[in-house]
């Protein structure tokens, strides 16, 4: 298991003590790539048991991280998580890990993203349409049926075989959804991506407005990396923005939750607007984009 950590906190607690609680047949290992923490995570992931690799704060990246950890893992199966992701139940591992077994065509398998108690209707709307309750099986045959739907994947709880990662490391020059771009490579390929709700995490964010652009404005610039696929994909943007803005108003209205619209509509704004600027990243200046964007560090390199 491979865990990005910086300033983990409880979180990191909480993620750890329930991958010890892990109800599985086979060892497990826990590699903790620590990125300059300075409230005592490394010293908590050691004291749990993990393996601590220590890096420089400016030295994180996305997917260069998760690259260095699976270097430094020993098992044949590689999983992914976050230190702000904890299981759900004691059988989460088994489940994420269960679809690679005996089927040599299932290149990764993600699980469910269920809230934290004090998530926002927004941020529970969101988790809830990507991640809901119904098993698939994700594959394409040709590059025109690249969606964001089609190569979603999420190295928060996610899992795949080491020969695979080897043959498909993680894009070391993408800002993030490293994990998408790697979903987009393998099925071109020809592999399978599973996703299995049974495998379940809670795991949610509590972005600002601001947050939440800058966020979207990083998976605009990786877009063309990971879903998007010439003209029909950029104005289907469009589309599923719209069916999207009108799923979660309606949900908001049914839900009783009409409070919410009024935020959730400025809230859907800055994404969508993050978004498009990040798409058109190449028309702005450095200076511009490193203010949008989450890291900054990234352009600064």
């Amino acid at each position: 298991m491979v865990v990005p950590v910086k300033n983990g906190g409880p979180d990191l607690v909480r993620c750890l003590d329930a991958i010890g609680r892990q109800q599985i047949d086979e060892q497990v290992e826990v590699v903790v790539v620590d990125s300059g923490s300075t409230d005592g995570s490394a010293e908590r992931a050691e004291r749990a048991g993990a393996r601590v690799h220590q890096i420089p704060a400016g030295e994180f990246h996305h997917g260069r991280t998760r690259n260095l950890g699976a270097r430094l893992a020993a098992g044949e199966t590689l999983v992914f998580t976050s230190q702000d992701a904890y299981a759900a139940t004691d059988g989460w591992l088994a489940r994420l890990t269960a679809p690679l077994h005996g089927d040599e065509r299932v290149a990764g398998v993600y699980g469910r993203q269920l809230p934290h108690h004090d998530a926002r209707p927004p941020e529970r709307y969101f988790l809830d349409f990507l991640y809901g309750p119904m098993p698939r099986r994700q594959r394409i045959e040709h590059e025109d049926e690249l969606s964001f739907e089609a190569t979603l994947f999420s190295n928060v709880s996610s899992a795949m075989p080491r020969r695979i990662w080897e043959a498909y490391p993680f894009s070391e020059d993408i800002v993030m959804s490293e994990d998408q771009e790697w979903s987009r490579r393998v099925l071109l390929d020809g592999y399978v991506v599973v996703y299995e709700p049974e495998a379940i995490v809670h795991h949610s964010h509590a972005y600002t407005v601001t947050g939440a652009m800058r966020r979207f404005f990083d998976s605009g610039v990786s877009a063309e990396q990971s879903y998007v696929a010439g003209g029909r994909s950029k104005a289907a943007l469009w589309s599923a923005a719209a069916r999207y803005a009108h799923g979660e108003v309606s949900w908001l209205w049914s839900t009783g939750q009409r409070r919410w619209i009024p935020y959730a509509a400025l809230y859907e704004v800055a994404k969508f607007t993050g978004l498009q600027l990040g798409r058109r990243h190449r028309l702005l200046p450095t200076s511009l984009k490193t203010r949008l964007s989450a890291y900054p560090a990234y352009w600064d390199a």
